[in-house]
């Protein structure tokens, strides 16, 4: 019951407007290998449509000092360095120091993170309790038989200073130990939909409701 508890209050309030919830095709997820086998990796993919440009969502994501206002589980983020990547122009390297609180054991690790402006960000972790933790977050114009609730779809859709925007988020960890993934399964099960939701508030505390 207390781990239900803190599900509970780390979720965020309902949002005031639901936006589109694509069906989860998890079997496109990068992370997904030809057999299915992760080999004891947890591999979850979320899809859905946002009404707001693709320059705005990255913006977000590319924020990293801002995750502990709205991410579940982040207490504190700070941003190390952000430089050119050396060998593919038009990429940034970021290194960010994350700490994340999760039921009674809170850990400080360095992520590496590859940011493609308005397009990707990806960032790659490896910690004592994680054996892995990667996040791929993509952004891309939304399909024209998706549009958001009241959007309509022109043909400026297609550029990063409109929306709606397809927003996917892949998600892969394995914990170093057994016993913690024994007692976090039944709630990282659900983190990447806590995420999404979690980036749908922040959306409408920074841009608000798109209502056209």
């Amino acid at each position: 019951m207390a781990l239900v508890r803190r599900l509970v209050h780390c979720t965020r309030p309902q949002l005031a407007r639901s936006f589109i919830t694509l069906p989860d095709l998890s079997s496109l997820s990068p992370f997904s290998g030809q057999d299915g086998n992760n080999q004891g990796s947890q591999v979850y993919h979320e899809r859905k449509v946002f009404p707001y440009s693709q320059r705005q969502l990255y913006e977000l994501v590319a924020d990293a000092s801002s995750y502990p206002r709205f991410l579940p589980f982040c207490t504190n983020a700070r941003v190390l360095s952000k430089k050119p990547h050396p060998s593919d122009a038009g990429h940034l390297n970021m290194d960010v120091e994350l700490t994340v609180g999760f039921l009674n054991f809170t850990e400080s690790y360095i992520s590496k993170v590859t940011l493609r402006p308005y397009e990707s960000a990806v960032a790659a972790s490896s910690t004592p309790v994680f054996k892995t933790l990667d996040t791929i977050w993509r952004f891309q114009p939304a399909p024209p038989q998706s549009p958001p609730p009241g959007s309509r779809i022109s043909s400026s859709t297609t550029s990063t200073a409109a929306g709606p925007t397809l927003v996917t988020l892949d998600l892969k960890f394995a914990f170093a130990s057994p016993v913690h993934a024994a007692v976090s399964a039944s709630v990282f099960g659900q983190v990447s939909k806590m995420m999404v939701q979690a980036f749908e508030q922040r959306c409408q505390e920074i841009y608000g409701l798109d209502e056209t």
